[in-house]
């Protein structure tokens, strides 16, 4: 698989820098493999949104290079769910250490130029994710509503 990558640059350098978020280093005695990701991970608040900041960019440089809109969204869940769950505190670290999204997006990547997997549109997932998160905006505006109804009943007396 490395050939194939001496003929796509762009395979090339999102393998190099995945390799530096993701599988640099190695704990001594052990095959347990991190990155810079799980470092800049360990830094409470800020270094999760800056992790996710850094995986969300490197989607944006594969669906430059022209992944397909299923690869996008499979990348797009895959940093998600690494995000939400890396979040924790000491399970998401120990999370972070074996899930290792940006390899894995890299691996869908290379599955989608090299052997045409992961093809077609995301339409259809969009929708849905669309529709539910209106549905949520609904439901807390819903919410909202009706908490200042009850406190402003409370405040007025009346019922």
């Amino acid at each position: 698989m490395e050939e194939k990558n001496q003929d796509r640059p762009e395979l090339k350098w999102l393998d190099t820098t995945t390799k530096l978020l993701d599988n640099q280093f190695r704990i001594p005695g052990t095959e347990i493999r991190f990155g810079f990701d799980f470092i800049i991970g360990l830094v409470p608040g800020v270094g999760d949104v800056v992790s996710l900041g850094i995986s969300g960019m490197l989607v944006s440089v594969m669906a430059r290079k022209g992944a397909s809109g299923m690869v996008i969204v499979k990348m797009l869940w895959n940093i998600l769910l690494d995000g939400v769950i890396g979040s924790i505190p000491i399970l998401g670290d120990i999370f972070d250490l074996s899930y290792r999204a940006n390899r894995r997006n890299l691996t869908l990547l290379k599955e989608h130029y090299e052997e045409g997997e992961h093809q077609g549109s995301a339409t259809f997932v969009v929708i849905v994710v669309l529709l539910f998160v209106i549905g949520i905006i609904i439901a807390a505006i819903y919410l909202i509503g009706w908490i200042l109804g009850t406190f402003w009943a409370l405040i007025t007396g009346t019922t």
